[in-house]
C-alpha cells in the first residue's frame, strides 16, 4: 500500500482535497513541538482556516527533543490524517482529514541554524508550543549555543535573531501562543523571557522590543486526541482510506483553542473566522471556568458514584439510561446555573450539552477509576466552589452535588490497608485508593458513625477551606444519602433517588 504524500493525493482525482501546496502558502507560523496535541487541535485548525482562504499560511515545525528523526514526516511530504470520532448533537461522527499545514521539520539539535534563518522572514507572525508542563521553566543558560537547551531559551535566541534581522522594527513582533497546559501559560513564559534577557545580558533596547511589540497570550486548550490508534485499528482505516500513513492521528470532534488577545491579534491571527472552538477574547478565565466547573467539576461529582455502580469507563455511564439521567441534571440544572457573569446561562447550557456529547463518545476509553486519582484535592479544588456558588444564587440544597458527594465519602471508606496503600472495596473486590487523604478517611471510617462521620468531615475546614457544614441541609442529605448507599447498595440508591428526583420535575 503506498505511503500518504503530495504525489498520491494528487493521483486521487480530487479524493482528498487539500488546499494550495505549501511553496505557495508563506511560513507564518514558527511551531515548537510535533506533539498529537499540537497536531490534532492548533495545526488542523490553521488547515481548516487555509481551506476557507482565511489564513493562508503554513507551518514550520521545531523537533525540540533528542529522540527521533523527521523521516516520517518526510517520507509523507508532511501531510498526516486526523480521524475524527466521537459525538456531535447526539450523532456519531466519524471524520478523516488530511493536514496540509506543516511545510517542513526541522531539528534543533542538527539544523539550528536554518531554524534561526526563519527569523529572517518577514511574513512569520505566530509562535505556538507545546513541550509538556515542564518545558516553560527558566534554565540560567547562555542562549548563544547552538541550540539553547530550554525551550525559552531557545525561543529568546529566536527574537534575538529576529530582533537583529529587522533593526529593532516594531511591525516584526510576533504573536507567542503557548498551549502548556498551565494557568497563565503566556504570562509566565513572558516573565522567563525577561529574566533570560536580563542574565544574558542582552541590550536594553531588544528587551523593550521584546516587551512592546511581542505578545506573549494566555492560551486553553481542550481536545482529547489519543493519538495513534492500536495496530489493528490503524490497518483498518488505513483499508478504508486505501494509503498508509505512520503519522495517522485520533481525535475527539470538541476542539477549543481560548487565546487571550486584542483585536490585533484577532486580525493576524483570525482562525476564529474559521472555527467555532477558537476564541480570540481579552479574558479567557470565563472558558476556563467553564472546563474547570462543568466538565472537570462533572467527572468528579460522579467518578465514585459511576464506579460504586459497577460502571467500569465513561461510555458506559453514558449507556446506562439512571447514571445517565443523574450526570445530565447535575450538569444542566446545577452545575451550569453556578458559572458567573460575563458568560451567559445560554453559554453554560450549550457547553454543558457538548461535555455530555464527549461523555457519550464510544471511541475513547475513559476510565471512571483514573479520575479517582486525588479525588479530595479535585473535590475541593473543582466542586466546592461550585456548591457554595448554588447557595449563593438558588439558597437551597443542589441534590445531585449532595448525592455525587455522598458517593465520594463512600469510595473513601478503606476496608484494608498494606503496605501503606489504602483500599475500598467494590463488589466484593479490592481497588487502591490514590488520594492522599486515604489514611485520614481510614481513621474516620474507623471511629466514626455515618453521620458523625459527615459532619466531621464537612467541618474540616483544611480540607475545604470552609464550614461546608453551615450550608443549610447539605449536611443532612449527604449523610442521608450515604446511609442509604450503605444499606441498600449504590445502585439501588440511585434508582432511588432517580424516580424521586423525575417525580418532582413532573
Amino acid at each position: 500500500m503506498e505511503y500518504l504524500s503530495r504525489d498520491f493525493v494528487s493521483s486521487q482525482n480530487g479524493q482528498h482535497i487539500l488546499p494550495q501546496e505549501p511553496s505557495s502558502l508563506p511560513e507564518k507560523v514558527l511551531q515548537f513541538g510535533t506533539g498529537v496535541l499540537l497536531r490534532g487541535l492548533p495545526d488542523l485548525l490553521i488547515d481548516e482556516a487555509n481551506r476557507q482562504g482565511i489564513f493562508n499560511g503554513s507551518i514550520v515545525v521545531v523537533k525540540s527533543t533528542s529522540s527521533g528523526d523527521t523521516a516520517e514526516f518526510d517520507q509523507q511530504d508532511n501531510l498526516y490524517t486526523v480521524c475524527i470520532r466521537g459525538v456531535q448533537d447526539a450523532a456519531r461522527v466519524e471524520q478523516n482529514v488530511v493536514c496540509s499545514a506543516i511545510s517542513r521539520v526541522l531539528t534543533a539539535n542538527t539544523q539550528w541554524d536554518e531554524i534561526l534563518a526563519c527569523a529572517k522572514n518577514p511574513a512569520l507572525e505566530i509562535v505556538i508550543s507545546n513541550t509538556t508542563e515542564v518545558g516553560i521553566k527558566l534554565v540560567k543558560e547562555d542562549i548563544h549555543q547552538t541550540p539553547p537547551a530550554s525551550f525559552p531559551g531557545k525561543l529568546l535566541a529566536f527574537l534575538y535573531a529576529r530582533y537583529q534581522a529587522f533593526a529593532g522594527d516594531p511591525n516584526k513582533g510576533l504573536i507567542i501562543t503557548p498551549t502548556e497546559l498551565i494557568p497563565d501559560n503566556g504570562d509566565k513564559l513572558e516573565r522567563i523571557l525577561l529574566e533570560l534577557a536580563h542574565l544574558n545580558n542582552l541590550e536594553a533596547d531588544f528587551i523593550d522590543w521584546m516587551e512592546q511589540h511581542n505578545h506573549c497570550c494566555n492560551t486553553l486548550v481542550d481536545r482529547i486526541v489519543p493519538g495513534k490508534p492500536a495496530a489493528d485499528v490503524k490497518a483498518d482505516i488505513e483499508t478504508q482510506l486505501g494509503y498508509r500513513d505512520d503519522l495517522l492521528i485520533m481525535s475527539e470532534v470538541y476542539a477549543l483553542w481560548a487565546i487571550e488577545g486584542d483585536e490585533y491579534v484577532k486580525t493576524r491571527f483570525p482562525l476564529h473566522l474559521a472555527h467555532e472552538g477558537v476564541i480570540i477574547a481579552p479574558d479567557i478565565n470565563p472558558y476556563r471556568e467553564l472546563k474547570l466547573r462543568i466538565l472537570n467539576g462533572g467527572h468528579t461529582f460522579t467518578c465514585g458514584l459511576a464506579y460504586l455502580c459497577g460502571l467500569d469507563t465513561v461510555v458506559e455511564g453514558m449507556n446506562h439510561p439512571l447514571f445517565a439521567h443523574f450526570i445530565e441534571h447535575l450538569l444542566l440544572d446545577e452545575i451550569a446555573p453556578t458559572i458567573p457573569q460575563p458568560l451567559t446561562q445560554a453559554e453554560a447550557q450549550t457547553f454543558a450539552k457538548k461535555v455530555l456529547d464527549r461523555f457519550r463518545n464510544p471511541f475513547i476509553e475513559h476510565k471512571w477509576l483514573s479520575i479517582t486519582m486525588q479525588y479530595s484535592s479535585k473535590m475541593q479544588m473543582r466542586n466546592v466552589p461550585t456548591i457554595l456558588r448554588y447557595y449563593d444564587s438558588l439558597g437551597m440544597v443542589p441534590e445531585h452535588m449532595a448525592f455525587g458527594f455522598a458517593a465520594y465519602l463512600l469510595f473513601l471508606r478503606v476496608v484494608k490497608t498494606e503496605e501503606g496503600r489504602f483500599y475500598g472495596q467494590r463488589n466484593g473486590v479490592d481497588y487502591l485508593i490514590q488520594d492522599d487523604q486515604a489514611a485520614y478517611f481510614y481513621t474516620m471510617w474507623q471511629n466514626f458513625s455515618t453521620r458523625a462521620l459527615v459532619s466531621a468531615v464537612l467541618k474540616n475546614e483544611d480540607l475545604w477551606g470552609t464550614d461546608l457544614s453551615l450550608l443549610n441541609g447539605f449536611e443532612e442529605k449527604v449523610a442521608f444519602h450515604l446511609e442509604a448507599m450503605k444499606d441498600r447498595g449504590v445502585s439501588r440508591t440511585l434508582e432511588n433517588f432517580s424516580h424521586i428526583a423525575q417525580a418532582a420535575q413532573s
